[in-house]
């Protein structure tokens, strides 16, 4: 072994190597281990193990069972606060900017304040004929596709409270001019878990991002001239790839759903 070699071997802890080569045990097939597996599988004895359990344990990282050992709530609580504290635009962005260049077509990210979606990143198409709205823009979230995933959040209850004192019938169509027909169409989102929606010859495809609870809390669209979204089977493929792209991002936010 060289010198180089033997000086990084030095920096090795093997205690904390096995600390976290136990926590890497458990998983969605594997809830919980005894003793006995967990020394089996690192290779020592359960006298060996049996410290780095009892850390574990007290630090939270783990909980004692009768037969074993599962993760604990610190482990979980954790990655959760991690997860949160990323921004969903670094989270999104290298996900959209992949769809983008899969599909040609112009790719944006936004969230809902009250009845406005905002925009917060665009992956932008430098075909002549594209979709581009700049990054800070905010529009009404009943009259856009990405706009009305986001509302899709809300219950009636909800939906109803936001919209009480706004008007709706000044916006063109399709846009819904009351709150009844606000609802009903939100109604008809959730059910098929997108939106499709037109304007000035071009079409846009919208559908949710969620959170580590399963929440929506923005949205992702493609967006396109109707020349290019047209076609058979032209919306049918890109729903699919916009379906795939918001799952990645939904799992790198921490949803385990499918």
């Amino acid at each position: 072994m060289s010198s180089g070699e033997e000086k990084e071997t030095d920096y090795n802890v093997p205690a904390l190597q096995r600390g976290l080569s136990v926590l890497a045990m458990f998983d969605a097939r594997t809830r919980a281990l005894s003793m006995a597996d967990i020394a089996q599988r690192l290779g020592i004895s359960t006298s060996a193990v049996y410290r780095i359990l009892f850390t574990l344990t007290e630090m939270g990282y783990l909980n004692k069972l009768d037969s074993g050992y599962e993760l604990g709530s610190r482990v979980v609580s954790d990655g959760f606060c991690y997860l949160a504290s990323r921004d969903i635009v670094d989270v999104a962005m290298p996900h959209l900017n992949a769809l983008r260049d899969r599909t040609s077509l112009s790719c944006h990210l936004s969230i809902r304040e009250q009845t406005d979606a905002l925009y917060l990143y665009r992956a932008f198409a430098s075909q002549r004929l594209s979709v581009n709205i700049p990054i800070g823009t905010r529009i009404a979230c009943h009259s856009t596709a990405m706009g009305r995933v986001l509302l899709g959040a809300l219950d009636n209850m909800a939906l109803e409270r936001l919209y009480q004192h706004v008007r709706l019938d000044g916006y063109a169509p399709p846009a819904p001019r009351t709150l009844p027909e606000l609802q009903q169409l939100i109604d008809g989102d959730k059910a098929l878990g997108w939106v499709l929606h037109r304007s000035d010859y071009s079409t846009a495809i919208a559908t949710g991002v969620r959170d580590h609870t399963g929440a929506i809390i923005a949205a992702i669209n493609l967006s396109g001239p109707d020349a290019v979204m047209d076609p058979a089977g032209a919306q049918e493929l890109f729903l699919g790839l916009l379906r795939e792209c918001s799952g990645l991002i939904s799992r790198d936010l921490g949803w385990l759903g499918v």
